[in-house]
């Protein structure tokens, strides 16, 4: 995930006056508006698990909610991997050479980077800032060992989809090359990020998730797949294939500042700043790219907007950053839960505040008898072939599904469309035909590890930490694989997880043998009734009825 709602800066500014219903709120949230923390403390029940920080326009708030590691609760010194806000930071080293005149943003990549070679060669460095130099695919896949040379190569073979300059496309290779060229420059991308740019008033400030200076501080267990992230920071490297892209780590509080203070001038110089503000790619829809955030103009929110986002990956952490210039004010909240994101918070309370009104709450608990629960536990078939697997949790129940029909019945979005997620199943289904490159060599890959694929079956796709994910079932002579993928719209690849369980959904109940997914506020959502040995499923796709 890269982006959030543009609403999140409007929650930024309304933030300290906008009154909300009574909740319940954390122990402290020191210097935060007692109502706004109390309405986040019932979006806290309802699964947010994070920090949200503001600082400046005469507004400081830490407010911390939810585990941090399933046990100890999340405080304002908890660390979160902030996942593609790290572009951010390498944005910024970037332009601090510039200013310096270490490097120019008209330079090729090819003529600052020895031994890089292909169309990445030929890209600018204003190019790659802006994610317009058309390099598609990935060179490397998170927590894996990627060394330097090896990252070097593995660039160098991307394609370009476009004529550089010409168009946008999203690529964390590219701005692990600003890495490998920050590198280049200085001596040691790492030591320059740690003096240079993770440094406040001569502080050190915030550090690597993995490896050194690695982010001081009691760390948040992220969930992936409903299980624990086994991704907690003790990757030993190399760790070229995260360089750059999303490699940081720090505490929401730590993130607000450093936004407040990249802006304000105190990171890179002044100068610096005004060009990473002047240098952008119109996004034709009232944002522009600049290097390492999308900016917004007034004329969506009635004052301008600065964002960036990062998750998605194998940490299971969300991130969001916002930077108001003309309230000299920014927020940022970071996540380690799956049911409710730091962007599905930022989505669902947003709006209301953009507009100056109370913030939503979500539906709330119903009191159900545990009896009740186990009651509903057991196989619920779908006359189509799919099923859900239910059982009961302290709170509610956890639907499994398996098939395609049964999760297509889960699905509800505010930001994918039924005909993105058709669009989306298409290219991972070309991807495993071996109908591009990328695909061949994933192809190549995966035979490799779990042998030769004899069917792929398609079953389904969620939303997951603001991305698609379609899962397939690979099936080999010796097994069947059940994997998901997450590819950006020209097809390559952004996320795949092998060996997945079926994606489960979280049912709350609401009353009279009935339940709801998505609490954080996607419509209607998704409604679950129960009655006797049937369940029916109704969404955005109509209405589905198992038996048990």
């Amino acid at each position: 995930m890269r982006r959030v709602s543009v609403m999140v800066a409007a929650a930024l500014l309304a933030a300290g006056c906008t009154s909300v219903a009574e909740g319940r709120a954390p122990e402290a949230a020191p210097g935060c508006d007692p109502d706004l923390v109390s309405g986040l403390g019932r979006w806290a029940d309802a699964g947010f698990s994070g920090t949200v920080a503001l600082t400046g326009g005469g507004v400081e708030c830490k407010a911390a909610f939810g585990t941090a590691d399933g046990t100890a609760p999340v405080t304002d010194d908890t660390v979160f991997a902030i996942g593609s806000v790290s572009k951010s930071f390498t944005a910024a080293a970037v332009l601090g050479l510039a200013h310096e005149g270490k490097l120019s943003l008209e330079d090729t990549a090819g003529s600052l980077l020895p031994g890089l070679s292909g169309p990445a060669a030929e890209a600018t460095v204003e190019q790659l800032l802006l994610h317009t130099s058309g390099l598609e695919g990935e060179h490397g896949r998170d927590h894996e060992p990627l060394d330097r040379d090896e990252a070097v190569a593995a660039i160098s073979g991307l394609a370009s989809a476009f004529e550089p300059g010409s168009d946008f496309l999203y690529s964390n290779a590219g701005y692990s090359l600003l890495a490998l060229i920050v590198d280049e420059v200085t001596g040691s991308y790492r030591d320059h990020m740690a003096s240079e740019i993770l440094v406040l008033q001569s502080e050190p400030f915030g550090g690597f998730w993995d490896g050194e200076p690695a982010a001081p501080g009691p760390r948040a267990v992220g969930q992936v797949d409903g299980a624990p992230s086994t991704a907690n920071g003790d990757f030993a490297g190399p760790f070229w294939a995260m360089e750059g892209n999303g490699d940081l780590a720090m505490t929401a509080g730590e993130l607000a500042a450093w936004t407040r203070a990249l802006f304000e001038g105190d990171v890179i110089d002044d100068e610096a700043v005004q060009t990473l503000t002047d240098t952008t790619f119109d996004n034709g829809d009232g944002s522009a790219e600049i290097p390492g955030w999308v900016s917004v103009g007034p004329d969506l929110l009635g004052t301008p907007v600065i964002t960036a986002s990062g998750g998605g990956g194998d940490t299971g952490h969300n991130a969001v950053a916002a930077w108001l210039p003309e309230q000299g004010m920014s927020l940022a909240v970071a996540s380690n839960g799956e049911e409710v994101t730091a962007g599905d918070l930022v989505d669902a309370i947003g709006p209301a505040l953009a507009a100056g009104e109370p913030i939503p709450l979500p539906e709330g608990h119903a009191e159900v008898d545990p009896e009740e629960l186990q009651a509903r536990e057991g196989t619920y078939v779908l006359d189509s072939g799919g099923s859900y697997t239910v059982t009961a949790t302290e709170d509610g129940l956890e639907a499994a599904a398996t098939g395609a029909d049964a999760v297509a019945a889960m699905f509800a979005s505010a930001d994918f469309t039924a005909e993105d997620v058709a669009a989306h199943e298409a290219l991972v289904a070309a991807l495993l035909a071996g109908e591009t490159d990328a695909g061949r060599e994933e192809l190549e890959a995966v035979e490799g590890d779990i042998g030769a694929i004899e069917e792929v079956r398609p079953a389904g796709t969620v939303e997951e930490q603001g991305e698609l994910r379609t899962y397939v079932e690979l099936v080999t002579a010796e097994e069947t694989v059940l994997g998901w993928y997450a590819l950006d719209e020209r097809g390559g690849i952004g996320g795949v997880w092998l060996g997945a369980e079926p994606p489960a959904f979280t049912l709350v109940p609401t009353g009279e043998g009935e339940y709801r997914r998505d609490l954080a506020g996607v419509g209607d959502g998704v409604r679950v009734a129960f009655d006797e040995d049937s369940m029916t499923v109704t969404g955005p796709a109509g209405s589905a009825a198992a038996r048990r």
